[in-house]
């Protein structure tokens, strides 16, 4: 991260949590005890920060300055919230179509993952408050800049967005190998969510058992899977190709199939 996206120090950290900036993340020092970590413990509960404790060679990694055992991660970016992202979409007679991110730690991956989403029009990804790559400097530039525009909403489950998104309609579609169905037989051109999961294990179990459908890219070569970046482009317009293809089959549809 660069150097500009930090702050160190309890004190400073407390208030850049209370002053409304987006804190990615937050490291303390395991040990410390005073009361002033307790008010920034509580702080960080408070303002939903996820915050980790770690040894103190580690803050010492981040920093050469005296951090007081706190140091902090600013986002390069402003969360969205979800909810309104899917209203807006309907309320403007378009189909809502996100991204669900499970597990993706490369800055990298994410960041040409979002370039995908925004060249394809996409409402959103979302992803889970932790576990998943920060949005840093390195992430809008991988990104092309395409963070800038992109709605990025950051949840506390995804397991309970999923429930979330089927009461408004969504379906969730999980790629996975694990699928029996490849992904061209799926019917993605309604509200649909696409899920990819980490590199290392893909979509977590829980996650798969709660997703609407799972499909498959087909794989022809020796190696069993895709860059994740790669992976999400081929599913996101295979469902940018189904509703233009609604959209020509109904054209009193085309509004919805397009923003």
């Amino acid at each position: 991260m660069d150097k500009q996206e930090l702050v160190y120090g309890t004190r400073a950290v407390i208030e850049a949590a209370r002053s409304g900036r987006q804190v990615e993340k937050v490291f303390l020092q395991a040990g410390v005890t005073n009361d002033l970590m307790k008010e920034l413990v509580q702080t960080l509960k408070d303002y939903s920060i996820p915050f980790s404790w770690v040894p103190a060679e580690k803050l010492n990694r981040l920093t050469s300055k005296n951090h007081q055992g706190a140091v902090a991660f600013l986002s390069a970016i402003q969360y969205a919230s979800l909810q309104p992202i899917i209203d807006h979409a309907y309320s403007e007679g378009r189909v809502p179509f996100l991204l669900l991110l499970d597990r993706i730690t490369d800055v990298r991956n994410f960041g040409a993952v979002a370039r995908t989403c925004e060249c394809a029009d996409l409402d959103a990804i979302v992803m889970e408050d932790k576990g998943n790559a920060p949005v840093t400097s390195d992430a809008i530039k991988t990104s092309a800049g395409a963070l800038h525009h992109l709605p990025v909403c950051r949840v506390k489950s995804l397991k309970q967005t999923m429930k979330e998104l089927r009461d408004n309609g969504i379906q969730v579609v999980a790629c996975t190998e694990k699928a029996a169905d490849d992904l061209y037989s799926a019917d993605l051109s309604g509200p649909t969510a696409l899920l990819l999961g980490s590199e290392e294990d893909g979509i977590s179990a829980p996650l798969l058992k709660d997703a609407d459908r799972l499909v498959k890219i087909p794989m022809k070569g020796k190696i069993e899977s895709l860059n994740v970046s790669v992976a999400a482009g081929i599913a996101i317009y295979e469902v940018v190709r189904q509703k233009m293809a609604e959209g020509r089959k109904n054209p009193a549809s085309g509004k919805a199939a397009h923003k």
